[in-house]
């Protein structure tokens, strides 16, 4: 029998093997996993709901499953997962982050859920995050504040944060976020693990989010082959998704063997629109950008000069969140304030802003456009800052300098404009032992070379050995 905190540290990729070949019971797996939950979830409130004995009776039937010769197994039998408050659950409250929706009980799974559990997968229950996930971190007025397994006084980001805390702290391998502007990314970076934004459209979404055509569904996992093996069971079409993207037919697992060598990489820390960057971040990331080198990349460090899209997607970002919650404005007790003053605001736009930052939006993508025609990939710290105080939503500055709000998102959101594959790398940490992550933001539809690049980065820049206190 392993030891049940080795349990909550390994791998899928290794969980799934070791229960096929019955070197390990599901139902050790579950009990490790719930018996950690149980621990530090008080602490970090990662967790907003847990399906504690609905999990346990599944893990069960999966062993019984393992004596049945007949059964078949998928490629996650038996495996846990955890799914972000914003994706829908059959018959599991989901609640969006609001007291607007405590009681809401979808009657379908979102599809990247459906198959998860279709390969036989175990749910353990929903993460934390912002309301309609509308801030890069993770507090709402429902569930409260979700806290940095690094530092508690921190945010894990957002607004996938739930998911990139329990992910950190070993409250298990496989977690589901969503990003409509970086909510993938931030929180990878925020919490020393790695997050993968798909293509658009490379896993279904269903139902849409607010913001549904810069939004995201995908993994955020402790290692890189975790997160191609929930790409290769969810990647794919679905009927209830009209801009979902035809099937890739590649095992991605299998594609994170290939060699980098020869590709052109281009590194920048100040797309031409960065209103500030930390220091810290700058030396970290500049020296992980190094590591390209040595796996045989051409390295050009570059400064792209681009304009700034930040308001187009701010614009097509809370007007999507605004029209959503136009009807509820005068339920003043169960929205922030902050929020609802964005909601106000966005509602006092003249009707064609919407759609002229629809025309931004495509005027804009001929930068990154003809920038990829020459770089295989590009690369970038994924935050402009290390993870700030918790309960604010966003920092207010960043080395000295006064930042908007999103300000601090310069390297995330342009990538939902595209729908541009993007991860975010553990890349080291500041002095003072927060983490800082690198992006790697691939052409259009490349999920497989983003992939790849992040595993041999991995191979190099390891950073499985650290974990938080």
């Amino acid at each position: 029998m392993a030891a049940a905190n080795d349990l909550c540290w390994t791998p899928a990729t290794t969980l799934a093997a070791l229960i096929r070949r019955k070197k390990v019971s599901p139902v050790e797996v579950i009990d490790a996993v719930l018996d950690r939950i149980a621990t530090l979830n008080p602490g970090l409130n990662a967790y907003v709901l847990l399906r504690a004995d609905a999990a346990r009776r599944e893990a069960k039937a999966a062993e019984r499953a393992l004596g049945r010769r007949s059964a078949r197994l998928g490629p996650l039998h038996g495996v846990p997962f955890s799914v972000k408050d914003l994706v829908a659950t059959r018959g599991v409250t989901t609640t969006f982050g609001t007291p607007l929706y405590r009681d809401n009980v979808p009657t379908e799974d979102a599809p990247i859920v459906a198959r998860l559990l279709a390969a036989g997968g175990i749910m353990l229950g929903k993460t934390n995050t912002p309301a309609l996930g509308w801030i890069g971190a993770t507090h709402n007025l429902l569930f409260g504040i979700t806290r940095n397994p690094w530092n508690r006084e921190r945010t894990p980001g957002g607004s996938s944060g739930g998911a990139s805390a329990a992910a950190a702290a070993g409250l298990g391998p496989l977690h589901v976020g969503t990003d409509g502007g970086g909510s993938i990314r931030i929180p990878a970076s925020f919490a020393g693990i790695f997050g993968h934004k798909p293509s658009f459209g490379r896993i279904p979404v269903h139902p849409f989010s607010a913001a549904w055509s810069l939004s995201h569904v995908g993994p955020l996992t402790r290692t890189v082959a975790d997160a191609a093996l929930m790409m290769n069971v969810c990647a794919g079409p679905d009927e209830r998704d009209p801009y979902s993207l035809p099937a890739e037919r590649v095992d991605y697992v299998k594609a994170l063997r290939g060699s980098l060598r020869g590709l052109r990489v281009a590194y920048t820390d100040d797309l031409g629109f960065a209103d500030a960057v930390d220091g810290e971040v700058r030396t970290v990331c500049a020296r992980a950008a190094r590591a390209f080198r040595e796996l045989g990349c051409r390295l050009d460090e570059v400064s792209p000069r681009w304009p700034s899209p930040r308001e187009g997607w701010e614009q097509i970002f809370l007007g999507g969140i605004a029209a959503r919650l136009q009807p509820y404005r005068h339920r003043r007790d169960a929205l922030e304030p902050a929020l609802l003053a964005y909601v106000e605001a966005t509602l006092q736009n003249p009707p064609t802003r919407y759609i002229e930052a629809w025309f931004d939006r495509l005027a804009w993508w001929q930068h990154p456009r003809a920038f990829f025609e020459k770089y295989d990939l590009l690369l970038t710290p994924t935050i402009a800052c290390p993870p700030f105080p918790v309960g604010l939503d966003n920092p207010a500055e960043i080395a000295g300098q006064k930042i908007p709000p999103y300000g601090w998102i310069p390297f995330t959101y342009p990538f939902n404009l595209t729908g541009q594959p993007a991860a975010s790398v553990p890349a080291g940490f500041t002095r003072d032992g927060l983490p800082i992550g690198l992006q790697i933001v691939g052409r259009r539809f490349d999920d497989a070379g983003v992939l790849r690049a992040a595993a041999a980065f991995e191979r190099v820049r390891p950073w499985g050995q650290h974990r938080p206190g």
